[in-house]
């Protein structure tokens, strides 16, 4: 009598990824998922923390007048968070008890690797470098650069177009003319920790960079 065969399990990838074609790490750390929400072609990466269980308890009414779940984390579309980031809701105390507000990240936003983000709002073609922190209710308004190793101070607003650096965080220049279009900067081999990157903009489109992580 011959044995049955037994077919070995497909070897899991790195990455689950969604209908909407989001990139999620199996090593990734993520609480909450329900109050946490990306906007297709996002990566995660491995060791993200994502706190979506840090959200405000105040009720949510939703467009049918019901109680709906509240939003704790937005993440637009082709954003990549980097590998060992943290991304956590920022808070104000109350009274002795902690209130939470929701974090809002644009499209096309690169976090690098070692990031801890309690920023309250991100705009669109922001590109962040490794070993940022960004403190609580700081704002980043749309094509800016903040320069690896920089700390922004709580509450900061960023204005359009700056490049920022420093411990705490100054204006240091601008993007200028360019930012976000082919010769304004290549992330060639930047270590964002996927695998598999290929040549992308700083503050453009991040789809190739998103296609080419798996």
């Amino acid at each position: 009598m011959s044995r049955p065969v037994t077919k070995k399990p497909a070897a899991k990838g790195e990455y689950i990824e969604t209908d909407s074609g989001n990139k999620v790490s199996r090593r990734s750390a993520i609480t909450g998922t329900a109050n946490i929400t990306l906007g297709g072609r996002t990566v995660i990466m491995a060791d993200v923390v994502l706190r979506g269980d840090l959200h405000s308890t105040r009720p949510t009414a939703s467009s049918s007048g019901k109680e709906g779940t509240p939003t704790s984390i937005s993440i637009g579309k082709c954003t990549v968070i980097s590998t060992g980031s943290v991304l956590k809701p920022p808070c104000r105390m109350s009274r002795g008890v902690p209130n939470f507000y929701p974090m809002k990240i644009g499209d096309n936003v690169f976090i690098g690797p070692n990031c801890v983000i309690s920023a309250i709002a991100i705009s669109s073609h922001v590109h962040i470098g490794a070993n940022v922190t960004i403190h609580a209710f700081a704002v980043i308004k749309e094509n800016v650069k903040i320069l690896p190793n920089t700390v922004v101070p709580s509450a900061m607003v960023i204005a359009p177009g700056s490049v920022v650096g420093g411990r705490p965080a100054q204006i240091v220049g601008e993007v200028g003319e360019g930012w976000g279009v082919s010769g304004g900067g290549a992330g060639n081999g930047l270590g964002v920790g996927g695998g598999g990157e290929e040549k992308w903009v700083e503050g453009g489109d991040l789809r190739e960079l998103v296609r080419s992580i798996k």
